[in-house]
């Protein structure tokens, strides 16, 4: 474990921070406990899970407590740290397309729904959040998986995967009794990944 950057930390408008090895990176997701218990008995996802569905993974800690309000959503009580095969993950950001329509990056509005509808991954750039949930001024990845990308992400890339709920828990309570220090000592480390320079969103902005 290790310390976030402070939110005054100098930090590119985008980047992708995340626990990463040399040949793994850690993503996060939330589900029910139907899904999450099993996937993290048996390391690997249950049949229950659709591979044929569009499924949203995030590198940022912080991020999915923010969209499963600290495990506390309903169909998001159990986090789940998935360790991923950074060969697939970075097939998978050079195959993605941006979530929405930019001008800098699409000669126009149908270029981008064609790239869309044949994209096996979309990327959204978010606001990168603090220990209270707040945004902060740089962005963070969320990746989104599809057809191709989830069925390898689910039964090829995936090495590992951890119930992290009940650190969850204990990083949320620190942070209500006002311990913020404690907390914080208990975050993941994440560091800057060095993400593909095709990885869409990254143009003309530093990665490490």
């Amino acid at each position: 474990m290790n310390n976030q950057p402070h939110p005054s930390s100098t930090e590119p408008p985008r980047r992708i921070r995340a626990a990463h090895t040399a040949t793994t990176i850690t993503v996060y997701q939330a589900y029910a406990p139907f899904l999450g218990l099993p996937a993290a008995r048996d390391g690997r996802f249950p049949p229950a899970w659709k591979r044929e569905r569009m499924t949203w993974i995030k590198p940022s800690f912080l991020w999915m407590m923010y969209r499963c309000g600290w495990a506390t959503k309903p169909d998001q009580e159990r986090v789940l740290a998935i360790e991923l095969d950074r060969t697939g993950f970075d097939w998978a950001l050079r195959h993605a397309c941006l979530s929405h329509y930019d001008p800098a990056v699409h000669p126009d509005r149908d270029a981008w729904k064609h790239q869309l509808r044949h994209s096996p991954a979309r990327i959204q750039w978010d606001p990168e959040r603090d220990l209270h949930l707040a945004a902060l001024p740089h962005r963070s990845l969320q990746l989104g998986l599809s057809g191709e990308a989830s069925r390898r992400y689910a039964d090829e890339w995936t090495v590992a995967i951890r119930d992290v709920t009940p650190l969850v828990h204990k990083i949320h309570a620190l942070v209500r009794e006002g311990n913020t220090a404690a907390a914080t000592a208990l975050l993941p480390e994440e560091r800057p990944y060095p993400a593909p320079a095709e990885t869409p969103g990254l143009s003309g902005v530093p990665i490490c």
